[in-house]
């Protein structure tokens, strides 16, 4: 099994990206998917999650409005679209994926089922 984050890269400030998690091994329809970032230097913060079945959504307060997670079940993928990105939103990017969780939490502590490695995102000034 294993969970893979892809999709970072460099970009200038105002600039787009996507990140998308996908999944071997695991229907990720049956998971609540997290993205979370982690900057050099910085705590690990939750950016935004998505519940197993239910869709719910949650975002961190200084994303919303501008991130949107969104589930391709014939993919097998989750996606992260990540507009009018800014200096600050410069990190390496993980997914995590915790089985049967329809109210997902943006808590990075929480003992989740699979860990993706991250993708760096870095947003020019």
């Amino acid at each position: 099994v294993q969970l893979q984050a892809s999709g970072g890269g460099l970009v200038q400030t105002g600039g787009s990206l996507r990140l998308s998690c996908s999944a071997s091994g695991l229907n990720l329809d049956d998971y609540a998917i997290m993205w979370y970032r982690q900057a050099p230097g910085k705590e690990r913060e939750g950016v935004s999650c998505i519940g197993s079945r239910d869709d719910r959504t949650k975002y961190g307060e200084s994303v919303r409005g501008r991130f949107t997670i969104s589930r391709d079940s014939a993919g097998n993928t989750v996606h992260l679209q990540m507009n009018s990105l800014r200096p600050e939103d410069t990190a390496v990017y993980y997914c995590a994926a915790d089985l049967y969780v329809a109210a997902c939490m943006l808590i990075p502590t929480l003992p989740y089922d699979y860990w993706g490695q991250g993708t760096q995102v870095t947003v020019s000034s």
